[in-house]
């Protein structure tokens, strides 16, 4: 019961804060330039459960057809892979982004962006315990990238209500990347939790209220 208060407590604060994160490494939507990287992004969708404004984007069905012409062509491309998962995602087609980001992983398992992507779309399929696995896989290839702590504390915060995980996750965002822009998201998202919860994210007992370990 603690927890659940002290969740409600703070969610209003916290929704709006995130509410227009950016999140992940997808091209911008519209943008004709190349493969999506971590210098480019899309904005967040709210969170599984909450309607967006609006009607969802349209797919773009021409780049579609153009990348999986290339995509058959080129067996061993995880480029175009990952360009053919952007495109769902900026048409929200959640489902599908998560196929071809799988896709560009099983030929490029090392690539941290695109692995954080598919945490991303997970979430967005309301799989939030998966989208954390798929974040620790970013994080075991590289334990500093700051997109990946950023998202880590998304979805903690939203996906499975556990606001000293986001905490932590978001604290950890400002260690490793003190002066970049998901190392200032964070210090928003701390900013909310603190309000009503001081200590959080800043180590002790480490134990929830409802006595859980994760």
């Amino acid at each position: 019961m603690h927890k659940e208060s002290f969740v409600m407590g703070v969610a209003g604060v916290l929704l709006g804060l995130l509410g227009g994160w950016i999140i992940g490494s997808q091209q911008v939507p519209g943008s004709s330039s190349g493969p999506a990287r971590v210098t480019q992004s899309a904005q967040a969708a709210p969170p599984p459960g909450q309607s967006q404004q609006g009607a969802a984007p349209a797919l773009d069905e021409n780049r579609v057809a153009q990348l999986r012409s290339q995509a058959e062509r080129e067996a061993r491309n995880a480029e175009v892979r990952a360009q053919l998962g952007n495109v769902y995602f900026d048409g929200e087609r959640f489902d599908e982004a998560a196929r071809w980001y799988l896709a560009a992983l099983e030929i490029n398992p090392k690539d941290v962006n695109i692995s954080t992507d598919l945490g991303i779309a997970y979430y967005y399929t309301n799989q939030p315990d998966r989208a954390l696995e798929q974040f620790e896989r970013s994080l075991a290839l590289d334990p500093g990238h700051s997109k990946t702590l950023l998202n880590v504390g998304v979805v903690r915060a939203w996906g499975k209500q556990d606001l000293e995980g986001a905490a932590k996750a978001w604290q950890r965002v400002i260690d490793v990347a003190p002066n970049s822009e998901e190392a200032r998201r964070a210090k928003q998202g701390l900013e909310g939790i603190r309000a009503a919860h001081p200590d959080a994210g800043r180590g002790g007992s480490g134990a929830k209220p409802d006595g859980s370990s994760n």
